[in-house]
């Protein structure tokens, strides 16, 4: 009987110094669940003046604003939202931007174009709708990331087929308006690329540098060995096109890893109309475009041990100006992740995603410029950007 007692106090006074020892992790849960606790009151004492509607939407109102304090009182940065998806529209505009790659403005303007393309709020099978804004953050996150559907699904608290759903909508739309993202460039425009450029290489009436990139993909279920390239794994190829600024003004992607560059300038839409789109201009090329009559590209000239200082010159000048297409490969795949690793079979949504990875590089420039993996800058080696 005399334990009792000695127990209590040893209780209390155990007690006593855990609430105040109690880090801040453990003040935010008892925080998120005595608003609980509180919104199951009001639930209840208000029922008689107030519609069911109304106290739903109380409820969520309470929890946002309870799971935001929560995240800015630890200072966190990682989301793991689940039902609370709304709390990402709250976010200040560098932790949006950190995560979903693109600032606040630049996210309410693709919201604009794609419901414009007719992006909408579905209602299926009797299950909660998917939102538009929600549908959006569902996207950018799958191209800024390379998580599977389960993980995304789970984040933003939808089925695996809606969330498949919803991310294969948007990129349909965005192939469809992607004149928006990527256009080639009218005359004043070409005048001010020529100007930068012929300041950076020395060379006149240039507007741009071409190049090819390879983007990793599962083997294909059909001529796979067609998509097996030099690194010995398997690809589909990218080429690119930028101005001065690195942003893209013409893509063409699809062609299987073991083309070779040259080859697939030929069968692009670009090499089509390539007289009308350059005119007296010329684009920046490496050594594949060598001695294929591609009069419209400046190449360097092959080091066969003859050259002049002139010719070591004039390729110091070209590399100079065409490394910026290779920076533009690099910084696509640094910001929109998926890009590193594709393994979607299915070719068309293959090059989807690659078109879509483009678009999105043009329409954050200039947002985010930093990358915090390679400050030294990008691409990385083993991202197969030549």
């Amino acid at each position: 009987m005399t334990s009792l007692p000695h127990f209590k106090r040893s209780g209390m006074f155990c007690a006593s110094e855990s609430e105040k020892n109690m880090d801040a992790t453990r003040k935010a849960v008892a925080m998120v669940a005595l608003a609980e606790y509180q919104a199951l009151q009001n639930k209840y004492v208000l029922h008689l003046h107030n519609t069911e509607e109304e106290l739903q939407e109380e409820s969520t109102r309470r929890r946002r604003a309870v799971v935001s304090a929560v995240l800015l009182s630890r200072q966190q940065i990682i989301l793991k939202s689940g039902m609370e998806w709304e709390i990402m529209l709250d976010m200040d505009d560098n932790t949006f931007a950190s995560h979903f790659r693109i600032r606040r403005a630049r996210f309410e303007q693709l919201l604009r174009l794609l419901q414009e393309g007719g992006l909408h709020t579905e209602h299926s099978h009797g299950l909660p709708p998917l939102p538009v804004p929600k549908k959006v953050l569902m996207f950018l996150w799958y191209m800024a990331n390379q998580n599977s559907f389960r993980e995304i699904s789970d984040k933003f608290n939808a089925s695996q087929s809606a969330t498949h759903r919803a991310i294969l909508q948007v990129l349909t739309i965005m192939s469809g308006i992607g004149t928006n993202f990527v256009s080639w460039p009218r005359g004043c425009e070409k005048r001010m690329s020529s100007a930068v450029f012929q300041r950076i290489s020395g060379l006149d009436g240039v507007i741009g540098a071409i190049d090819g990139c390879h983007i990793r993909v599962q083997r294909p279920p059909i001529r796979g060995g067609d998509y097996i390239n030099r690194k010995s794994y398997y690809s589909v190829l990218l080429q690119g096109i930028v101005n001065d600024e690195g942003r893209f003004i013409d893509i063409f992607a699809g062609p299987p890893g073991r083309v070779h560059d040259a080859r697939m300038l030929r069968g692009s839409t670009f090499y089509t109309e390539w007289q009308e789109k350059m005119g007296d201009y010329r684009l920046l090329g490496d050594s594949a475009y060598i001695g294929q009559a591609f009069p419209f590209i400046v190449t360097p000239k092959r080091d066969n041990g003859a050259l002049t200082d002139a010719d070591h010159q004039q390729n110091y000048n070209i590399s100079r100006g065409r490394v910026i297409v290779e920076q533009a490969f690099g910084r696509t795949k640094c910001k929109w992740r998926r890009l590193r690793d594709l393994q979607n079979t299915r070719m068309d949504i293959v090059v989807m995603i690659i078109m879509a990875a483009c678009f999105l590089h043009n329409f954050a420039l200039g947002a985010v410029n930093g990358c915090d993996e390679h400050p030294e800058g990008c691409p990385r080696e083993e991202d197969g950007n030549e």
